[in-house]
């Protein structure tokens, strides 16, 4: 830590406890703070420099000793560094014993001891299906070129399955390393870079699949849609993704991600369907009923009342798409608007212009206001 011992913060203060505190007390404290400052983990700008400091003042309030003089002197020792050379040399504390092997297992490749499955990739792929599908759900299948377990060497990649064990982890395919981190001294496991974690060593790669344990092979995937699914959806199909590396482990999962396909003119929220459906203002001023072939195959009749404005939604209840946690079907929804055509004749064009003072507003300021009043009242 850098700075005169003037400018540095006293050591119950850096671990928020208390002059009193136990062991038990000091561990808590460092361990929920280590958590929160760790460079490797913590965004702060400080977080190097606050970790270190939590680090020196755990080390010396931890130890019988130093806590003792710390507490009789301070940070102003009569005999200079009190602490035997904290800053230049290093306390043999064990950071995964501090904060768990889970801990370090993100950024160290494991906790200390602590077996685990190795397991082959996971696949993601895409589908596509129509809106009309979501309704009901489907049985789906596909043919796609997947990584299998090679036949030849039994997923091994060696020549006849032959392979020697790894000298440098005795086939444990893991081994054990030191990591000095600030003033601490920490032993990780990680897996072996001699043999790729697999604890074996190939002499002789197989001619088939060169030494991979694996090829690619034609497959067809059954899989069911549910109905209602939304587009993203991801289906998993556990253990035909990616074999584990030389057939040492599990295979990996295949994801299929649903691709919904856009409708001609349905939008989809959620279980709901939304469509525009523009009207020429003889339909809005009179009503109407317009029926249009609808995604279940039956027709869909839409009855629009008399007086209708543009802008106004109109909705047909449970003829929507399924909903994914609950029964029944959403709605669908219609949102009406006015139809301008781009030319009209002189004949309708005299029509329109004799009708104006019977169609417009007779007091546009009042139509304003009254417009805001329902608006406001609906939101």
């Amino acid at each position: 830590m850098g700075g005169t011992l003037a400018d540095k913060r006293d050591y119950y203060e850096v671990l928020d406890v208390e002059r009193s505190a136990t062991e038990k007390d000091l561990k808590n404290a460092f361990r929920r703070l280590a958590r929160r400052y760790h460079p490797d983990r913590s965004e702060e700008p400080d977080a190097e420099d606050k970790f270190k400091e939590i680090q020196e003042a755990y080390a010396v309030l931890s130890d019988p000793d130093r806590r003792a003089h710390y507490d009789r002197f301070g940070h102003d020792s009569p005999a200079g560094n009190p602490f035997g050379g904290f800053s230049g040399g290093g306390f043999n504390i064990n950071l995964e014993d501090l904060l768990g092997g889970d801990f370090f297992s993100g950024f160290f490749g494991g906790g200390r001891g602590r077996g685990r499955e190795r397991r082959g990739s996971d696949i993601l792929v895409r589908h596509s299906i129509e809106l009309a599908t979501v309704l009901t759900g489907s049985e789906e299948s596909i043919e796609l070129d997947l990584p299998a377990e090679c036949k030849t060497c039994t997923g091994s990649g060696a020549k006849d399955g032959k392979t020697t064990t790894c000298s440098q982890c005795q086939g444990q395919g893991r081994v054990r390393v030191r990591q000095q981190i600030g003033p601490f001294v920490n032993e990780v496991v990680q897996d072996c870079r001699e043999c790729g974690g697999t604890g074996s060593i190939i002499e002789s790669p197989c001619n088939d699949c060169s030494g991979r344990g694996h090829r690619v092979e034609e497959r067809t995937i059954r899989f069911n849609v549910p109905a209602g699914a939304e587009h993203g959806t991801r289906l998993r199909l556990r253990g035909q993704g990616q074999p584990a590396e030389r057939g040492q482990g599990s295979h990996g999962d295949l994801l299929i991600e649903i691709e919904v396909l856009t409708h001609p003119w349905f939008e989809r929220n959620g279980s709901d369907l939304i469509m525009s459906l523009p009207l020429g203002y003889p339909d809005l001023m009179l009503g109407t009923k317009i029926s249009i072939d609808h995604i279940d195959g039956k027709k869909l009749d839409i009855v629009i009342p008399a007086s209708s404005s543009a802008g106004h939604t109109l909705e047909i209840k449970k003829r929507g798409l399924p909903h994914m946690r609950r029964s029944g079907r959403g709605d669908v929804v219609v949102l009406l608007k006015l139809h301008v055509p781009d030319k009209i004749s002189k004949a309708d064009k005299k029509q329109l212009e004799s009708m104006k003072s019977s169609l417009n507003p007779s007091d546009q300021v009042q139509r304003i206001l009254d417009d805001a009043s329902e608006r406001r009242a609906n939101e």
